[in-house]
């Protein structure tokens, strides 16, 4: 076959799991990142059906598809993302975390962000949000997200990639974003 990757996308489209962003305007140096985004979302969508439901109702949501965590004692994450209003990318988002405490080891996963208003977005734009104890992600599995809720406007969903992470820690997740 010629054009695999074109096939995959056009059907995926017309399955719905991949929204049609005509006018969405993605920087080149954004491209992989929009690639790995989409890609993240089927994923999550593969594990959970129920997913593709948020994804389609939530006022908007940030993908971090690639998030790497490690540490021992004193550990970190890191990971870049695309915020995302009906379909259309409106810009780049970093998440950051530091935490102390008992933990040991590596996990690389994906996050998803939705937002349930424009008060909660509006929140996350101008660097207002940063999870704490009272925000908890869901883990994806099959049937979880039917019992997920927004908590302060928002809902978070995490991915395992691979790795293996013990940890007791307290330390939140900070955001940044910028428009494109």
């Amino acid at each position: 076959m010629k054009h695999p990757k074109f096939l995959a996308s056009a059907l995926l489209m017309a399955a719905g799991l991949l929204p049609t962003f005509t006018g969405a305007q993605v920087p080149a140096a954004e491209k992989k990142l929009d690639v790995d985004c989409h890609t993240a979302r089927i994923a999550f969508i593969a594990k959970d059906p129920v997913m593709k439901e948020i994804f389609d109702h939530a006022y908007a949501h940030v993908m971090f598809p690639n998030v790497g965590k490690g540490g021992l004692i004193v550990g970190g994450a890191h990971g870049n993302g695309i915020l995302y209003r009906k379909g259309k990318a409106l810009g780049r988002a970093r998440l950051t975390q530091v935490s102390a405490g008992l933990q040991a080891g590596g996990q690389a996963f994906s996050e998803v962000i939705f937002f349930e208003n424009e008060d909660a977005l509006k929140r996350f734009q101008q660097g207002d949000v940063e999870f704490s104890a009272s925000v908890s992600a869901v883990l994806v599995k099959e049937g979880a997200a039917a019992q997920a809720k927004y908590t302060e406007g928002v809902m978070v969903f995490v991915m395992v990639k691979g790795g293996l992470m013990l940890e007791v820690s307290v330390g939140g997740q900070q955001f940044s974003y910028k428009a494109f």
